[in-house]
C-alpha cells in the first residue's frame, strides 16, 4: 500500500507522466503508451534511480507497463491504476458501460467486490454508488481511478467483506466475485463468494446483477432470472446473471460495440427484433439439418454459449449441418450481427491425404483452418501443407450429419 501511495505523490505523478510521454529515460524509450521491454526497463531504471527514490522507480515502471497492457479495456489506461490480478479481472470499459445502463436512473448501486473499480467507474456517471472490497489496495485503486475520471463524488468506498455488509441503503446490487484465491485460480464455475451467495442476495434487494465467467450453465442460474452472455466483437468475455427485478427475458447474447442483441423471448425496446417462428399448436419450428448449401455462417460465441443457434437459425431462414454443431448454412448470403458468414467452395467428406491436391486445384495458397466437431491436431495439418497458391481460404474441419468432413470457404464479401 505504501509503494502505491508514493505513485500519488508530486514525484510518482511526474515520474508516471515521464513514463507515459516517452520522456523516463530520454532517447530510444518509446513513444506515449509504449510498454517497456526487460533491457529497456534495466536500462531507463538505471537514469531514472538518480532522480528519484528506487522503490518508486520500480513501482513506477510496473504500473506504466500495467497501463499500456490495459489501454484494450480502458479509453484513459494511461491516467489509471492498476494492479494486475485488478486488471485481469475487470471488465472492459464498453461491457461496463453496457451492464451499468441496466440500473435504472438514481439507483443508489452497491458495487461488491469492486477491484480496481471497472464497473464502479461506469456506474458512477449516473448513479451513487458504494464500492466494497475487502482488499485494500484494490479499494485504494478504486478510489484514486475514480478520483482521477472525475467521479470520485459519487463513489463512497467501504472495507470489508462484502458478506458483512448491510444493503439498507442500496437500491440495488452489482457483484463480481473472485474467480482466484490469492494466486491460484479457482475451478471453473467456483467464485468467491460462491454463485449461491449472490443469488440469495435478490431476497435483500429486488435488482441485482451478478458477473459471472462465460462458461457459466444456463441451468446454473434459477427460473426468472435472465442470463446475458457478453462478446466483443467475436471475443466472449462474460456472463451476467440478472434477477427478475431487472430480467427481460429467459437468455440473451449481446454484441458490443453496437449492442446488437438475441434473447430466447420477443426481445425488449431497443434490441435487435427477433421473433420465434411456432407452428400451429404453440411449439417452435424445428431446425432442419442438410447438407451444406453455398454459404456458412459461423456463430457469435456469445450466441453459442447462449444456446440461441435454433432461434438465429429460424430468424435467418437457415439449417444447420449437423444437430449437434453450432455451423449454420444457407443457399444464399447471410447478413447477421450475430455470425461470420462465409462462401462455401468446395465441400465434401473430410480426406485429410486429399487435402493438399484439393487446395492446389482450387489456388489456396494460405489457410485458416477452423476445427469444430472433428478431433484432429491443427498445428500438425498446418506444417504438413505446403501451399503455393494466390487465395487464402478457410478450413472447416467439422461434422455434417455427424460424418467428419471438410469445407473450404472464402469470406462473403
Amino acid at each position: 500500500m505504501e509503494r502505491f501511495e508514493a505513485l500519488l505523490t508530486s514525484a510518482g505523478s511526474e515520474l508516471l507522466d515521464r513514463l507515459a510521454s516517452g520522456a523516463g529515460g530520454g532517447a530510444g524509450t518509446g513513444g506515449a503508451g509504449a510498454a517497456v521491454g526487460p533491457r529497456q526497463a534495466l536500462r531507463l531504471g538505471t537514469r531514472l534511480r538518480a532522480e528519484y527514490p528506487t522503490d518508486l522507480v520500480v513501482e513506477a515502471l510496473g504500473q506504466h507497463e500495467l497501463r499500456a497492457a490495459a489501454g484494450s479495456k480502458f479509453s484513459r489506461a494511461m491516467e489509471m491504476f492498476f494492479t494486475r490480478a485488478g486488471l485481469e479481472q475487470a471488465s472492459p470499459q464498453v461491457v461496463a458501460e453496457h451492464t451499468a445502463s441496466r440500473y435504472a436512473a438514481g439507483d443508489i448501486v452497491a458495487d461488491l467486490c469492486c477491484g480496481i473499480g471497472g464497473d464502479m467507474l461506469a456506474l458512477a456517471r449516473q448513479h451513487q454508488v458504494i464500492a466494497v472490497d475487502a482488499d485494500p489496495l484494490h479499494l485504494r485503486v478504486a478510489r484514486a481511478n475514480a478520483d482521477v475520471l472525475g467521479v470520485g463524488g459519487n463513489v463512497t468506498t467501504v472495507l470489508s467483506d462484502v458478506r458483512d455488509v448491510g444493503l439498507a441503503g442500496a437500491d440495488a446490487v452489482f457483484v463480481d466475485p473472485a474467480r482466484r484465491a490469492g494466486q491460484r485460480r479457482l475451478r471453473t464455475g467456483d467464485s468467491e463468494p460462491p454463485l449461491s451467495w449472490c443469488l440469495e442476495l435478490a431476497g435483500r434487494v429486488a435488482k441485482v446483477g451478478i458477473k459471472a465467467a462465460p462458461g457459466l450453465p444456463r441451468e446454473a442460474v434459477p427460473a426468472g432470472w435472465e442470463l446475458e452472455f457478453i462478446a466483443v466483437g467475436r471475443d466472449l468475455k462474460e456472463a451476467v446473471a440478472w434477477s427478475p427485478a431487472l430480467a427481460t427475458t429467459g437468455t440473451r447474447a449481446t454484441l458490443l460495440p453496437g449492442g446488437h442483441t438475441l434473447t430466447s423471448t420477443p426481445a425488449g425496446r431497443g434490441a435487435c427484433r427477433r421473433d420465434v417462428h411456432q407452428g400451429a399448436y404453440g411449439v417452435e419450428t424445428p431446425v432442419p439439418v442438410r447438407a451444406p448449401g453455398e454459404y456458412l455462417l459461423d456463430p457469435n460465441p456469445a450466441v453459442t454459449r447462449a444456446g440461441l443457434v435454433a432461434e438465429l437459425a429460424r430468424e435467418l431462414g437457415a439449417w444447420k449441418i449437423d444437430g449437434r454443431i453450432a455451423f449454420l448454412s444457407a443457399d444464399t448470403p447471410i447478413r447477421t450481427p450475430f455470425g461470420r458468414s462465409l462462401r462455401v467452395i468446395d465441400s465434401a467428406p473430410w480426406n485429410q491425404k486429399q487435402l493438399p491436391a484439393r487446395l492446389r486445384a482450387l489456388d489456396v495458397g494460405s489457410v485458416d483452418i477452423r476445427r469444430r466437431g472433428l478431433a484432429g491436431d491443427v498445428d500438425e495439418l498446418r506444417k504438413r501443407l505446403k501451399l503455393s497458391g494466390t487465395r487464402r481460404a478457410t478450413l472447416v474441419m467439422t461434422r455434417v450429419d455427424n460424418r467428419p468432413w471438410g469445407l473450404l470457404c472464402l469470406a462473403d464479401e
